[in-house]
């Protein structure tokens, strides 16, 4: 059960009495939960071709699968977790959200129809709605501020190390065990690290200095908290940039493996057989280590860049994730028109660190609009602004604009995913220009 906790009051942040080494432990445990999680919603990418096959999908039931089957549950139960988040301690909701997640995939590998395969990824997205708002508002209560972005950006490493494992692990044990193995090795780890959360993690409200005065403060009301985060247009405008970015990001990154085996199967088993490898296998490995390593790398320097900008100016945190957006554009079309699979793999490296600049920035700001004791909330608002729009729609609509054009288009199924993917890249345009918007409001709406 867990034991209610006292909020805390916003000046009291700062005096925060754990140290840099705690808090170095507890950014650790924080990635590791997000590690898994992307690890379990993006091993499905890499297996999508043989779950295609065996269960006799479409296209857009794949994008069902990889993006709105999740989304569902995954957004609408992220506020109110959030509003227990505010009052309950945020540690033993991470480790409960932790486990159950973990047990639905590991039913994801035992699903033997549609909607079995449905009904498990659901399960996936009601777990780990439980981890995000808690893990966002704990790093801003354990960190100081002018560390938040830094911090957070660290945090949103688990996005790309956990593609990478997915990627790298999903394919190699499909290859070798089958893609129903490669379920039940991705869901295993989480119990274990659930259980070391429960334990280890404190909750700051119980420890914070200052929190005796604040006692008889509650959270607000949910409806409260709505009225503050209506006078922040800053937060809309940034949650939506940010839903555009992950529109692109998570549409192509449900089809690039299926793209690939379409495209340039033949030249992927080629290359493959010299290290004793199948096609599924050797793709794996290039998309999580490519594609994972850059993606460390973008998400690093995007709460680098947005620190030392908003340092000058605050409005630094919506300029980074703009040119960014611009400037990841042209690589898109390259990767998914050149002939040569390897050239199209390195490729990817310029849209995986520019389009992974964001995370800190957006985070960052959601933190900074609002006080302390409804953090959690905004955390929530933003996850369910950002992935209804780019989780739950960007899949789908890569999956349902590629079965169009094979086929009202009559381009053919490899040609209607080419040309679905390199369509969805231009809703980064408009992710730049409402972050750009967001410039204009951004130094009135920080309060802290």
């Amino acid at each position: 059960m867990v034991d209610a906790v006292t909020p805390a009051a916003p000046e009291a942040e700062a005096r925060s009495p754990f140290d840099a080494r705690y808090r170095a432990f507890a950014l650790a445990v924080l990635l590791g939960a997000y590690i898994l999680s992307f690890l379990d919603r993006q091993v499905v990418s890499i297996l999508a071709e043989p779950i295609k096959r065996d269960l006799g999908l479409a296209d857009w039931q794949l994008g069902m699968l990889t993006g709105l089957a999740f989304a569902i549950f995954y957004t609408t139960l992220g506020i109110p977790i959030a509003r227990l988040a505010e009052r309950f301690s945020r540690p033993w909701i991470i480790a409960g959200s932790m486990a159950l997640w973990s047990l639905f995939t590991l039913l994801s590998g035992r699903a033997q129809t549609f909607p079995q395969m449905l009904v498990a990824r659901m399960g996936v997205g009601f777990g780990e709605a439980g981890c995000n708002p808690c893990a966002h508002s704990l790093i801003a209560d354990y960190t100081p501020k002018e560390k938040r972005a830094s911090a957070l950006a660290t945090y949103s490493l688990g996005i790309p190390i956990g593609t990478l494992l997915g990627l790298v692990m999903g394919g190699l044990i499909a290859d070798a065990y089958g893609w129903r193995t490669a379920f039940l090795v991705a869901g295993a780890p989480g119990l274990v690290l659930a259980l070391v959360a429960g334990v280890f993690l404190k909750e700051p409200r119980k420890f914070m200095t200052g929190v005796a005065a604040s006692q008889a403060q509650a959270a607000p009301p949910l409806a409260a908290a709505l009225r503050e985060l209506a006078t922040k247009p800053t937060f809309w405008l940034m949650a939506v940039g940010a839903g555009m970015m992950a529109f692109v990001g998570y549409g192509q990154g449900a089809f690039n493996a299926a793209f690939f085996m379409r495209l340039h199967g033949d030249q992927l088993t080629a290359l493959a057989a010299p290290y004793g490898l199948k096609s599924a296998g050797y793709l794996g490995l290039a998309l999580g280590l490519i594609g994972g390593i850059a993606g460390m790398i973008g998400t690093v320097l995007g709460g680098w860049f947005a620190d030392i900008a908003a340092r000058r100016d605050v409005r630094g945190y919506a300029v980074v994730p703009a040119l960014a957006a611009v400037l990841a554009l042209p690589s898109y079309y390259f990767i998914y028109t050149v002939d040569a699979p390897m050239t199209a793999l390195w490729l990817t490296i310029i849209p995986s660190v520019l389009g992974s600049l964001w995370y800190g920035p957006v985070f960052a700001t959601a933190q900074s609009v609002v006080p302390a004791h409804t953090r959690a909330t905004a955390a929530a608002l933003l996850l369910l602004v950002l992935n209804l729009i780019g989780l739950g729609l960007g899949p789908l609509f890569v999956g349902a604009l590629s079965d169009g054009l094979a086929t009202l288009g009559g381009l053919g199924e490899s040609e209607g995913l080419r040309w679905s993917l390199i369509l969805t890249s231009l809703f980064g345009l408009l992710g730049a220009a409402i972050f750009w918007m967001a410039r204009k409001t951004m130094v009135r709406d920080l309060v802290s």
